[in-house]
């Protein structure tokens, strides 16, 4: 056991930092960001010394930092042999699995670096967090920046999985099975990959015996979200020999705490520190609240806001769910708190950030742009992959101007740009432009969910509002010809307009409008819109989405009774359908449309109109189906018909 000094400071005692080895100016910038800083110190050894600056409030990630990094790291495959996790014990079943390892810039084999180990949570694996070295995650770029700028020293992280044979499907999906499998991971962990990681790359250990391994543990954290901090947990109890930072991120579940807290009996409690973190609106909040609570009433916790010598934190983020976000800029706390770079300047992250500012400003997307680009683009965050249809199969094209959708005609590669570069400006000037319509709790017992939401095109404040469901034959959500222009077209003339993205199928594509309209009339002062004789848009599939949920109403697809829209605007679909229910409705078509008779919709509307329900349709000659705005044909100018329709119906 080792004899420890603890030399524990609150920043506002500032006198006592003179013998340490934190800088004047660095001090000074702590308590700038209300940092609580925790040193240790071993008698034993000199340089073995551990800063810990924990933040009174989790800080958000600077948008810049979201973008492509003038200093980028490398992201490399490191494949190693383990065994199947159940029997591990036998190793009578070898299984070859891979890691996905971060090398910061400039990396030298020469150098020493801290090791953090990164662990995924639930329907993941280990590329969710960073990516491949073909498709790196838009989070590699925030690790990129943060260490150029300074804030973080470099570093390497290593991304594992504790995905096992993956037979039945992923592994994290199930959760039972991945609740053992995180309690099997030390086995993998300990014997397999920390050997294979630091056996390739040069950290702190001196060699790969457990010997040098454990010596070196003062440079080795782990850390993960939703499962992962289950993993990280179960590395706590089994693990504590090889780290000393750990980083458990809502952990929504029970755990047997007292067993793994009573682990550390063998450690100084100033041998290690945990940082837990976790969101207001996170269903975990409350399991990591009891959590917390257990943890000061431990002998072998002390909380750093109670003592000066506290061996751990916990911070809840104001208004967080259990989501990306939230993951990506806890993150990016634990590292700082852990391996700040301490003696960096604001001016160097100052300098950093005003280069990324000035490069973006710059930066406008063309016809020759990517679409893999525009999905990662780091100002559309973890939502870009929602702007085409998310099963590839239906589009065609590497480029914005070669964008095709099944179905689909006339789709103008310069409003496909011109949509881009108006969602990207908004985005980058701080507006949001997309809203999730579930909670984290819903799109984690429906996984399904991770695929809906709605982008806001913005119009004057207070305006009317219009929610556009784009077609796609119920396989998928044609959005940039069958909504998003229709929406930046509304946005022009001053209407809020929304363009939703909605799980394909009849029924939950009516359940996901439902959920729109009940999110957009809950949150109408929030978002500056009003909702008062709303309209409902919608081609082809989306036209029988509208329709049905205008007429049969919020209260029919899973929500409480909502007001009716006041006009259903409907393109292309062959409905013949009338209850006597439907709200004014506008319709237009092609004469040449294969898919939608333009007699059965011209049907339909006269049934309207006997039942004396205001309604009107436009037929254009020669056109087929999936026209969208129809510019350059002789539909151009339709929407305007339309727009002038539902003004008709436009009461208060």
């Amino acid at each position: 056991m080792r004899k420890m000094v603890i030399i524990e400071v609150v920043l506002i005692m500032s006198l006592l930092l003179a013998a340490c080895s934190i800088t004047d100016k660095s001090l000074s910038e702590a308590t700038k960001e209300n940092t609580v800083i925790r040193e240790s110190q071993s008698i034993n050894s000199q340089k073995a010394k551990q800063n810990v600056m924990i933040p009174k409030q989790i800080e958000k990630i600077p948008d810049e930092y979201f973008k492509t990094s003038k200093q980028p790291g490398t992201l490399a495959e490191l494949y190693y042999y383990t065994y199947e996790s159940f029997s591990y014990y036998r190793k009578s079943k070898p299984l070859k699995k891979r890691a996905i390892v971060y090398l910061p810039y400039g990396y030298n084999k020469n150098q020493k670096y801290n090791v953090f180990y990164l662990m995924h949570g639930g329907w993941g694996n280990e590329t969710t967090m960073l990516g491949t070295p073909e498709h790196p995650s838009i989070f590699k770029n925030v690790i990129d920046n943060a260490i150029a700028a300074g804030e973080i020293k470099p570093l390497i992280i290593v991304c594992p999985t504790y995905n096992n044979t993956n037979e039945n499907g992923l592994d994290s999906s199930n959760f039972s099975l991945a609740m053992q499998l995180t309690k099997n991971y030390h086995n993998e962990l300990l014997n397999d990959l920390i050997p294979a990681v630091e056996g390739v790359y040069s950290t702190y250990a001196v060699s790969t015996s457990k010997k040098d391994l454990t010596s070196s543990r003062e440079h080795r954290g782990f850390g993960g979200f939703s499962m992962g901090a289950v993993a990280t947990w179960r590395t706590f109890q089994y693990g504590l020999d090889y780290f000393y930072y750990f980083l458990p991120m809502s952990c929504g579940t029970t755990l047997d705490d007292e067993n793994i807290f009573s682990a550390a009996k063998r450690y100084n409690p100033h041998d290690y520190f945990v940082f837990v973190i976790t969101g207001t609106n996170d269903f975990a909040y409350s399991y990591d609240k009891a959590r917390a609570d257990l943890m000061r009433k431990s002998p072998y916790f002390i909380d750093v806001d109670n003592r000066a010598d506290g061996n751990f934190a916990f911070r809840v983020k104001q208004g967080y769910s259990h989501d990306m976000q939230a993951a990506m800029e806890y993150i990016y706390n634990g590292l700082k708190a852990f391996w700040g770079a301490q003696d960096e300047t604001k001016n160097k992250q100052q300098e950093v950030r005003s280069s990324l500012m000035i490069e973006h400003h710059y930066k406008v997307f063309d016809t020759n742009t990517k679409i893999e680009e525009v999905m990662q683009y780091w100002a559309f965050k973890d939502f870009g992959r929602l702007l085409f249809p998310t099963n590839k199969n239906y589009y065609r094209g590497d480029t914005l101007g070669d964008l095709s959708l099944m179905w689909y005609t006339n789709i103008n590669p310069k409003k496909t740009v011109e949509i881009i570069n108006y969602l990207k400006e908004q985005a980058e000037s701080g507006e949001t432009i997309f809203y999730d319509i579930y909670t984290s709790e819903e799109k984690i017992k429906d996984p399904s969910k991770k695929d809906t939401g709605l982008f806001f095109f913005h119009g004057k404040k207070g305006a009317k509002t219009a929610i556009i469901v784009a077609g796609g034959g119920f396989a998928y959500v044609g959005a940039m010809q069958d909504s998003f222009p229709h929406a930046l077209e509304l946005s022009k003339k001053g209407y809020n307009a929304f363009a939703l993205i909605y799980r394909p199928g009849p029924q939950s594509a009516c359940e996901d409008l439902a959920r729109a309209i009940a999110f957009l009339h809950e949150n109408a002062d929030k978002l500056g819109i009003d909702m008062r004789d709303y309209s409902l848009w919608g081609g082809s599939a989306g036209a029988r989405v509208v329709t049905w949920v205008g007429s049969y109403g919020t209260e029919s697809f899973g929500e409480k009774r909502y007001p009716r829209p006041a006009v259903v605007i409907m393109q292309y679909t062959g409905l013949s359908e009338v209850t006597g229910k439907e709200p004014p409705t506008f319709a237009c078509v092609g004469t040449n449309d294969w898919i939608a008779s333009y007699k059965t919709m011209e049907d339909r509307i006269n049934k309207l109109k006997k039942m004396g329900i205001d309604a009107e349709i436009k037929i254009f000659p020669g056109l087929p189906h999936g026209f969208g705005l129809g510019e350059g044909t002789v539909a151009e100018g339709w929407i305007n018909d339309a727009i002038k329709f539902w003004e008709r119906h436009i009461k208060k």
